[in-house]
């Protein structure tokens, strides 16, 4: 009896800590609750209709009555022609974006570190900042625009003797406008990350090396950079983790069937035939297999990270 008794007590003093901690942030607890029941409903509870990726589905009888197939809908992106073309064009997408769009904010970030007049280190932020905050529908417009006949590229390009021709209707253009257009949009608001990591270096670091006689690029070597590592190396992880996730709203807006043979992604081919064509578990098994290999690129990309450079996740 004694026994039980100092087991029980214990027991009944974390479960009070915890309810007293609970109280004590209840504030705190009420702020985060409407997230909280955002992210539940319109994201754990709608998991539950991945299972109709492995059945046939029956929209009379619904996800729990509709037959079980199997992987079968798996088995027939693989085999239909057009899963390698848009797998292809997907990959593409994804590394070039990577290759450009990634190390853009940074190196603007460590350029506007360097700025020391305040008002136009200001006035080039809040300028970059603003196309983050577009629409797609807005900044494909001006692609439209610009790519026109008539439009400032064209007249860029007949300087060197091109023809004008609207270069959304050229297949092998689309690439470079969906990677450059990514670049345009987020090279401001992707940089503020990684100037907040900047704002933590010590000037007395910067002050020793150039007492020791380092000049600003052996300064911004080996002061700057170090500061920013650990904040690009998540970033990174994060980035690797959504590399085949294209942005198929700008895509949408942006191909049409002359440039399908590179602008048709996964996105785009789940929208067309799940959507559109109305077979909603083929679509929702190519979606299902493009998380997964995305959750095991971030699995890949942690550990590749944790080993480099120490710096990782989890």
């Amino acid at each position: 009896m004694q026994n039980q008794q100092l087991v029980q007590k214990p027991l009944l003093r974390k479960k009070d800590s915890f309810l007293r901690k609970c109280l004590k942030q209840r504030y705190l607890i009420l702020m985060a609750l409407p997230g909280f029941l955002v992210l539940l409903v319109f994201k754990y509870f709608p998991m539950y209709g991945i299972t109709i990726a492995f059945k046939s589905y029956d929209a009379s009888l619904g996800f729990l009555r509709s037959p079980w197939i199997g992987f079968d809908h798996f088995k027939a992106f693989f085999d239909s022609p057009m899963s390698w073309r848009i797998t292809k064009n997907s990959l593409l997408l994804a590394f070039y974006s990577l290759l450009f769009g990634f190390p853009a904010p940074v190196i603007f970030a460590l350029l506007l570190n360097e700025l020391r007049h305040k008002f136009f280190k200001r006035t080039v932020q809040t300028i970059t900042y603003f196309p983050h905050f577009l629409s797609a529908v807005i900044v494909v417009g001006f692609i439209h625009e610009f790519t026109s006949i008539d439009g400032i590229i064209n007249k860029v390009l007949g300087w060197f003797g091109a023809e004008p021709r609207t270069l959304l209707y050229v297949s092998e253009a689309f690439r470079p406008l969906y990677v450059g257009m990514g670049i345009w949009q987020e090279l401001g608001y992707g940089a503020i990350i990684y100037l907040a990591a900047l704002t933590g270096v010590d000037p007395a670091q910067h002050e020793a090396a150039v007492i020791d006689g380092a000049n600003r690029w052996q300064r911004l070597r080996y002061v700057t950079w170090p500061a920013i590592i650990p904040a690009t190396s998540v970033m990174l992880i994060l980035k690797v983790g959504t590399i085949l996730s294209t942005d198929y709203q700008k895509v949408l807006l942006m191909y049409n069937p002359k440039i399908y043979e590179t602008a048709d992604v996964i996105e785009t081919y789940v929208y067309r035939v799940g959507v559109q064509g109305g077979q909603f578990e083929y679509g929702a098994a190519v979606g299902l297999m493009l998380s997964v290999i995305s959750f095991f690129l971030i699995l890949f990309a942690n550990y590749f990270s944790k080993k480099v450079s120490e710096n990782s996740l989890w």
